[in-house]
């Protein structure tokens, strides 16, 4: 015997209604919820995917004076696929939220991602013998604006602009230009909680290297980088001239206690060495 089937008691049309208005409420609810988590998930400033890369890819040169990066390294799919990553992280930071961080965090997530888009621009162009190469294919590197950063198109220009508006002439110690003449690429990625720490030796290790820094005690000259005379306004607001601040770091600049107190006393001449733009590549 079959069970018969209980009588469906029709639904109001004003009831159906307000369960539709319910159902879409929650629905608007719930995506409001995972929209605030997802505007508040905080940006990883241990930049753990970028320092990994580093790690991998940069080789020490010189007792850690200089480093050269393995771009055939970088240049493989997972490698390439981590990096992009990295980079639409950080083009998805909004400015608001930037605004927001403590000056170390911003100047931190400044020169990674000024040091990230300089390999990207080997990288998209590789193999070639110098940064200056890529000039032939889209122009001056450091004026063509190819990545999204804090809401804008920008360049690499554009944004050492934006780092050097902090007044931190270390940072000139810490960008990446990939060139053999330039300060070396860290092996690690810029932190917040290190950055004092990391740009003080980024400084030293620049002028200890004795192929683009050094000291002639004989001529009492400082023969050092055409980064000095680039970024000559940088160090003199920081010191009052360039000799000032190269005789902060006197101790490593130069090679004994003559050419220290020469440093020290600014008792010197100053002339600038050319620039090595051959790519720093570890083949």
């Amino acid at each position: 015997m079959e069970a018969s089937s209980l009588p469906q008691r029709p639904v109001p049309h004003e009831m159906r209604q307000a369960c539709g208005r319910h159902l879409l409420c929650w629905l608007l609810g719930v995506c409001a919820l995972l929209h605030a988590c997802l505007a508040h998930a905080e940006f990883d400033h241990s930049h753990k995917t970028w320092n990994a890369l580093l790690q991998r890819s940069v080789v020490p040169l010189n007792e850690n004076k200089a480093t050269a990066v393995r771009y055939n390294r970088l240049g493989g799919h997972n490698a390439r696929h981590a990096l992009d990553w990295y980079l639409g992280a950080l083009s998805a930071v909004p400015a608001s939220e930037f605004n927001g961080w403590r000056r170390a965090e911003q100047l931190a997530f400044l020169i990674n991602a000024y040091n990230a888009h300089a390999v990207k621009l080997v990288l998209d162009h590789y193999p070639i013998h110098s940064i200056k190469d890529v000039e032939g294919v889209i122009g001056d590197p450091w004026q063509r604006r190819f990545f999204s950063l804090l809401g804008a198109e920008r360049s690499l220009e554009e944004l050492e602009q934006l780092i050097g508006a902090f007044a931190e002439p270390r940072v000139h110690f810490a960008l990446y230009r990939a060139a053999a003449g330039c300060p070396m690429l860290r092996n690690e990625a810029y932190v917040a909680e290190r950055l004092e720490a990391q740009l003080e030796e980024q400084a030293r290790q620049f002028l200890a290297d004795g192929t683009r820094n050094r000291f002639d005690v004989r001529t009492r000259t400082a023969l050092v980088s055409p980064i000095f005379e680039w970024y000559a306004d940088a160090f003199t607001r920081a010191a009052g001239s360039v000799k000032a601040y190269l005789a902060r770091y006197a101790d490593a600049l130069a090679p004994g206690p003559e050419a220290r107190a020469a440093l020290t006393a600014q008792d010197f001449e100053l002339k600038y060495l050319p620039y090595d733009w051959r790519l720093n590549d570890a083949r």
